[in-house]
């Protein structure tokens, strides 16, 4: 075991909470005095908007388990074919099933960046930082006050790259599009404030802003000039010279994770990547974006990957893939998944819908293995996790060359200092 991995396994499993606080202090510490960048692409995105650069998307990859090995594998293919281009992130909703608060989860990104000697920018994103609309209604204060107290926790960590997400409180019962996308304008831009206010010096944050929550209906390019014209409105009543996002998530036909049909498998989705390419182009042309993001995507067959860079999409979002390639991988132990779904038929069986089969089941709460699990995944023996990273590791070199982010290295330090 490496000095990385003893300073990553005690910043994860520590049983007293001072002692991992002050693990993950001394490790991010040792990793920025050893080189490592905890960088922004704010800049980025912006050289983005001025057509510096373009024909491919950035992987933004949530990583829910074996945390730190997982990365150790992204970075080995990253470095292998000089990507420079690569985003980690954890959604608020994933935190609270993986046990991984920001700190955890930037202590295992940074560490494997460190320990692979990684000489790109290690970018940190909070995303999905979504209001929980019956919170919303209940307390509408409490639960922006909620967001807000992550928001700090991550700034502090190294999220120097925030996705606000307040499409879940879209009202699609007003008579107008710009009614419609009222409390989400509004909300974005008190964040948007909130982390401009919070930023520090050198440190600009790249702000990412949803329309359209992913598993309802298509985003349109009304809705995204509604939304723009709104948030714009909002932002000036709370500072002229407020920046804003750099990025905007829309709906184009996904659901995170897929839907599993009765034998376990993952139903194919339509995507639109007309409407992806539209939005994409008019972020940009109109309201200065990198473009437009895409969710849940890890889902889909490998063969359409290539169609996000050419329809320029900014940033395409991975998540469910990595889970299943790792739990239904032939070398991951076949008593440890056992355990897992046991565990499941006892602690979720509430979720079981009338007329659901075990397999669907299985598929839609075996992500909440994670943190029960976490240090069973740490425990794995070497030769077997050996053979699940390089698993990860070919499955992150697919999407790099899909995704055209290959030979990005020089564009990403260019932008990152």
């Amino acid at each position: 075991m490496n000095e990385w991995e003893k300073l990553a396994r005690a910043a994860s499993l520590s049983s007293k909470e001072e002692e991992k606080k002050a693990a993950q202090k001394s490790l991010r510490e040792k990793a920025v005095k050893e080189g490592v960048n905890i960088a922004s692409v704010k800049r980025l995105y912006e050289a983005r908007s001025r057509g510096e650069f373009g024909g491919l998307s950035v992987p933004a990859c949530n990583i829910r388990g074996m945390t730190y090995f997982t990365a150790r594998a992204a970075y080995r293919a990253a470095q292998r074919e000089k990507v420079g281009l690569l985003v980690f992130e954890i959604a608020r909703s994933e935190m609270d099933y993986t046990f991984q608060n920001p700190a955890e989860y930037a202590s295992q990104i940074i560490a494997a960046a460190a320990a692979e000697k990684f000489p790109g920018p290690v970018c940190l994103q909070g995303d999905h930082y979504q209001v929980r609309t019956r919170l919303f209604r209940e307390n509408r204060e409490g639960e922006i006050g909620n967001l807000k107290k992550l928001i700090s926790e991550s700034l502090e960590a190294g999220f120097y790259n925030i996705d606000i997400d307040a499409s879940t409180v879209v009202d699609l019962k007003q008579p107008t599009i710009l009614a419609q996308q009222e409390n989400n304008c509004r909300i974005t831009a008190e964040l948007t404030a909130f982390i401009r206010e919070k930023e520090s010096k050198g440190k600009e944050v790249s702000i990412g802003g949803e329309i359209g929550e992913v598993g309802a209906k298509n985003s349109t390019e009304e809705d995204l000039r509604a939304f723009m014209e709104g948030y714009s409105r909002e932002l000036k009543k709370l500072g002229q010279r407020l920046e804003g996002i750099s990025k905007i998530s829309i709906q184009t036909g996904t659901t995170h994770g897929g839907v599993p049909l009765a034998d376990g498998s993952v139903a194919k989705v339509e995507l639109d990547f007309e409407t992806l390419k539209k939005l994409s182009a008019l972020a940009r042309s109109e309201f200065g974006m990198a473009g437009a993001v895409q969710h849940g995507a890890s889902t889909l067959p490998e063969e359409a990957f290539h169609l996000f860079p050419e329809v320029e999409c900014a940033e395409v979002h991975l998540a469910t893939g990595f889970q299943n390639l790792l739990l239904d991988s032939p070398n991951f132990p076949r008593e440890l998944r056992e355990e897992m779904y046991r565990y499941l038929d006892q602690k979720c069986a509430d979720e079981k819908k009338p007329g659901m089969t075990e397999e669907q089941f299985i598929y839609k709460t075996r992500k909440k293995v994670y943190g029960p699990f976490k240090q069973a995944l740490w425990d794995l023996p070497e030769k077997v996790r050996g053979k699940l990273e390089e698993e990860l590791e070919a499955r992150f070199a697919l999407i790099f060359d899909r995704l055209r982010v290959k030979n990005t290295l020089d564009l990403a330090n260019k932008y990152t200092k």
